[in-house]
């Protein structure tokens, strides 16, 4: 089974907008937005996006026999599970405590990955569905990449309203894709 390309980008979209929110309070964080600021950002976000459906997609390959029919209702419930933390934290109160570059080590390590678990949740999903995962993690790495660039650029003339609303719209990107394997599974 393979994902229509309008589901693909609606995965991939919805994926990338937690980086992209995440892109838009590191641009607002930095005085001065350089070339490397968002090559690093943009690097790392869409390489981890990238990697972690792969990765949960060999994880889900190990267990999709174990749950048979179930398929579609576990990956009905990581997507949805996903999408209702994002909705859950677009409406949490944000820390906005923020000391030196979070585009360069620890810092940047840290938000590449908790901006790409969710992925791995969707990798897992699409095993279990049986969907390959090598396009649309290509798919999905190029379009955070793309989208955490955007982020970081204008994140000081965007502004902090806009995080909000690209995490709300990821959130219900993936519940309803997650609707979508239900109904089809």
């Amino acid at each position: 089974m393979e994902l229509g390309w309008i589901a693909l980008l609606g995965l991939s979209i919805g994926l990338a907008m937690d980086a992209f929110a995440v892109a838009v309070a590191v641009g607002m964080t930095l005085n001065t937005v350089t070339p490397q600021h968002v090559f690093r950002l943009a690097f790392h976000f869409g390489l981890f996006q990238f990697l972690m459906p792969i990765s949960g997609w060999l994880a889900g390959e190990q267990i999709a026999t174990q749950i048979g029919q179930y398929g579609a209702w576990v990956a009905f419930a990581l997507l949805g599970y996903v999408g209702g933390k994002m909705l859950w934290e677009a409406h949490s109160e944000k820390n906005s405590e923020s000391t030196g570059d979070p585009t360069r080590g620890l810092k940047l390590l840290t938000l590449s990955i908790a901006t790409s678990l969710d992925a791995l949740a969707v990798g897992m999903s699409m095993a279990l569905v049986g969907v390959s995962v090598w396009l649309p993690s290509v798919v999905i790495g190029v379009i955070t990449a793309g989208m955490t660039a955007v982020g970081i650029t204008f994140g000081s003339k965007i502004g902090a309203r806009w995080e909000y609303w690209a995490e709300i719209a990821g959130g219900i990107v993936l519940i309803l894709i997650g609707f979508s394997i239900l109904w089809r599974g």
